[in-house]
């Protein structure tokens, strides 16, 4: 799964490689600007098509360094990635509007995942007046979850 985060750090890093702002960018590759700010933003999801775009015009990008941050960029010519052969056939998904990196489902095993938070730093709570709406925790890597009682 492509973590959406770490795609626009790469997108970026292609953006100062190139001496290009995002309209720029998406003049190039023939997208409209308003898809590239959603997607530098983190509002939408990266599409097959727009990450075909990018191959196409700026052939120094190498697809496993964009969409997971394996390899190399600029892509160096003398490497060798072995692609990953799957046991089972690939069935194509015939809805066209769907989004490429959006997930399927998420395991039990995801799902039971906790991450341990660090204790934090002067804190000064006073709950006699006050009553609590939501508790947010933020994890390092960009996600968070809310809880409200």
């Amino acid at each position: 799964m492509v973590n959406i985060d770490d795609f626009v750090k790469r997108l970026e890093t292609i953006l100062d490689y190139y001496g290009l702002n995002a309209s720029a960018f998406a003049d190039k590759i023939g997208v409209q600007r308003s898809s590239m700010s959603h997607l530098l933003s983190g509002r939408n999801k990266p599409s097959l098509d727009f990450v075909m775009k990018i191959l196409e015009v700026f052939p120094d990008v190498d697809l496993y360094w964009i969409l997971i941050g394996r390899g190399n960029f600029p892509k160096s010519n003398d490497e060798d990635f072995e692609i990953p052969q799957s046991s089972t056939p690939i069935q194509s998904n015939q809805n066209s509007g769907a989004d490429l990196f959006s997930s399927v489902g998420i395991n039990e095993e995801e799902k039971r995942e906790t991450k341990k938070a660090s204790a934090p730093k002067n804190v000064n709570i006073n709950l006699e007046d006050d009553e609590i709406e939501k508790i947010v925790l933020f994890y390092k890597n960009g996600t968070f979850k809310a809880y409200s009682p």
